[in-house]
């Protein structure tokens, strides 16, 4: 195993929940309802796609980019209030570390809130870090994989992802990696090179190793 690689949103660290407190409070803004279903369909999900969505729901003629702040400032505030890591996530990160193995993260998510979630956990000695600001596609594109696995001189088949939505494992698979999935909001079936678990306390390195292996 060459290198694991987080996925943030609902696998590093609990924020669908904020998502949803975000996406709710900016479409009362829009004079719009949301409900988890809609949140269903943007899970994994890139701000540009949420952001369409929400216009196209709500049937207003806002700007896109003015939406898109609206739901940073949102977010940020929510996030400045406290969140939590999820079940697992930092002890295997430091496993993962100890053991000397590169990390990275590839989230959706933009630098500016990657970077306050980082802040805030004091995760500072990622060896790559992937965000929505720096590719073209977004999960379940490839793309985001692909470019934390080529900024490290690796073969994703040789390395391992973790991740908790449809669209986040699709991408993961499509690069070749071997895939750790905790569905969060959307359930995600078993599949070849792809270990389905209820929480990272199920996994250490030594399974990240057996599921690269295979």
């Amino acid at each position: 195993m060459d290198a694991v690689f987080f996925d943030m949103d609902g696998t590093l660290v609990d924020t669908e929940k904020l998502w949803f407190q975000a996406e709710s409070e900016v479409m009362r803004r829009l004079g719009a309802g949301w409900t988890p279903a809609d949140q269903e369909n943007l899970v994994g999900g890139s701000m540009p796609a949420t952001v369409a969505y929400m216009l196209r729901v709500s049937g207003s003629d806002r700007d896109p980019a003015e939406i898109e702040a609206w739901m940073l400032d949102t977010v940020l505030g929510l996030l400045a209030e406290g969140f939590e890591a999820m079940p697992g996530a930092l002890e295997l990160y430091a496993e993962v570390r100890a053991s000397g193995v590169p990390t990275g993260l590839v989230t959706s998510s933009s630098r500016l809130m990657t970077d306050a979630v980082l802040g805030g956990l004091g995760l500072d000695d990622l060896d790559v870090v992937v965000t929505g600001d720096d590719v073209e596609r977004f999960k379940p594109d490839p793309e985001p994989y692909l470019r934390a696995a080529r900024a490290l001189g690796l073969d994703p088949v040789r390395c391992a992802a973790l991740e908790d939505s449809p669209n986040g494992v699709a991408a993961a698979t499509a690069a070749g990696c071997a895939v750790v999935a905790v569905p969060s909001v959307l359930p995600i079936p078993a599949a070849p090179r792809r270990l389905v678990v209820e929480s990272l306390k199920q996994v250490d390195v030594a399974a990240l190793r057996e599921l690269v292996r295979s």
